[in-house]
């Protein structure tokens, strides 16, 4: 039996207020300065609504997140976002992708993944019995037996 891969996503966040991380499982995000945002950035710098995150499917099943300027109704912020040193308007986010808000006010994504194990369901007919002479260190049994100076005598 074997379990699909597990991934999860991590958005860690540093700000004035300083630093905090995110697990993102959620289809949308906003972020910016109002207290209204799902992930709210405490800085002077940074747009109302200033960007969004939205979970995209890939093929596999699984997911990945596209971070876009501004608010999903296409209202972009007053400074933009600067993705990993290029100004952008979208970006489908990548492991360690480091996204700037503004001065002081920046966050790293991560993508973590655990690969598939194969899991074998336990025997529900297994059963050990041990017996109270197998419980000793095998070297302890030569103190037992008598050495050859006292066969002799």
């Amino acid at each position: 039996m074997t379990s699909a891969a597990h991934q999860s996503h991590l958005l860690i966040i540093e700000d004035d207020k300083g630093r905090r991380e995110y697990t993102l499982d959620s289809p949308v995000y906003s972020i910016g300065r109002d207290p209204k945002c799902d992930i709210r950035l405490v800085s002077q710098f940074v747009s109302r609504r200033h960007a969004t995150l939205v979970q995209l499917p890939n093929e596999d099943g699984s997911y990945y997140y596209r971070i876009v300027d501004g608010n999903l109704k296409g209202k972009p912020s007053a400074n933009g976002l600067l993705i990993n040193g290029r100004k952008l308007q979208a970006h489908d986010l990548h492991d360690q992708d480091k996204i700037v808000f503004g001065p002081q006010v920046h966050a790293v994504y991560y993508l973590l993944r655990r690969d598939a194990i194969t899991t074998v369901p336990p025997d529900e007919y297994d059963i050990t019995l041990i017996s109270p002479n197998m419980t000793g260190d095998p070297e302890d049994d030569t103190a037992t037996q008598p050495n050859s100076s006292q066969r002799q005598a």
